[in-house]
């Protein structure tokens, strides 16, 4: 197959897998729709109160006669409704909604090994290659979470945010498959890219927990409760802060190697540090400070916008020697 027939065959990769993920967030919003409600706050329990004594008038016998009563009075607190068990339909949609999302990751996966063999080099070279690959990692974020804890919850969400990203790919950063500027010919493509795509994936999960968490009510939700939105988005930072790390320290050395020097002050470079500092600060206060709720939530979006900010806004805003969008 020549490189022409295996870059078109990569565009209509994306475009089966935009098909396929817009499939599953309808089936996951189904799932949502007609699942079973979630209280949002824990139920009040029913405790019972000292007897009371009931005497009745004209009763021939001391006041140890009067007939006792012993009541059950709610305690402080909002009563939990009963969770209706989740309906046919919703089980079915959200089985259908999985494995059209494991289907529409095969087809952004064949998406980018097509381009990289169409291309002869690790397809991430310009701006549409790049998104197309971070849409992959935070679908495939979401799938391997989902295979040891129940995020079902979050697949409407993902799905919709994995569809826009790859058609904003399509219709604003598409570059046809071609060479690249000769500082991305090295090996060192594949070991910083691939770690602040990886890092990145997780780091929009976690920001799309964080939206749904800020969303989410106090009573009665099909959501889950905004303890478990919080917890998934705070494992997801931890497992990527590390790799955005080692992407920020792979990409000072790929920078001595390729411009002489590890840092520059480069717009892509500052961004990169300002996201690294704004997700450690979420993270130690967190730890320190004891951070949980609104307040974290808050500061780990903040972090997520320096992140999309750094991701697509210096490339298309700002000049600088990273400028590789072709946009």
């Amino acid at each position: 197959m020549s490189a022409e027939q295996l870059a078109e065959l990569s565009d209509l990769a994306v475009l089966a897998a935009v098909l396929l993920y817009v499939l599953a967030m309808i089936a996951f919003a189904t799932e949502l729709a007609f699942g079973r409600y979630v209280a949002g706050k824990k139920a009040g329990r029913v405790t019972a109160r000292p007897a009371r004594q009931v005497v009745t008038v004209g009763a021939s016998g001391g006041a140890g006669d009067g007939v006792a009563e012993e009541t059950a009075e709610p305690a402080d607190g909002p009563v939990a409704e009963e969770a209706a068990p989740p309906s046919r339909l919703a089980v079915r949609a959200g089985t259908a909604g999985l494995a059209l999302a494991w289907l529409g990751w095969a087809a952004n996966l064949a998406a980018i090994v097509t381009r990289g063999f169409a291309v002869s080099r690790w397809p991430w070279g310009n701006m549409y290659e790049f998104v197309v690959a971070l849409c992959f990692a935070a679908v495939t974020a979401f799938l391997l979470t989902q295979l040891r804890h129940n995020v079902r919850f979050l697949g409407a969400f993902v799905m919709v945010t994995a569809a826009l990203g790859l058609g904003l790919a399509v219709k604003v950063f598409y570059t046809a498959a071609g060479p690249v500027v000769p500082a991305l010919n090295s090996y060192w493509i594949a070991i910083h890219v691939s770690a602040a795509i990886i890092a990145s994936g997780l780091f929009a999960m976690a920001g799309v927990a964080g939206v749904l968490y800020l969303v989410r009510g106090d009573g009665m939700s099909r959501l889950p409760s905004r303890e478990d939105l919080e917890r998934v988005a705070h494992r997801a930072i931890v497992f990527a802060f590390p790799l955005w790390t080692f992407a920020v320290i792979a990409g000072a050395l790929w920078a001595d190697r390729a411009w002489g020097r590890y840092w520059g002050w480069d717009p892509k470079e500052v961004w990169s540090f300002i996201t690294w500092v704004a997700y450690a600060a979420y993270l130690h206060a967190k730890v320190t400070a004891g951070w949980k709720g609104k307040a974290a939530t808050v500061v780990q979006l903040v972090a997520f916008a320096c992140l999309l900010f750094n991701l697509i806004g210096v490339n298309i805003f700002v000049g600088g020697m990273h400028s590789y969008a072709d946009v």
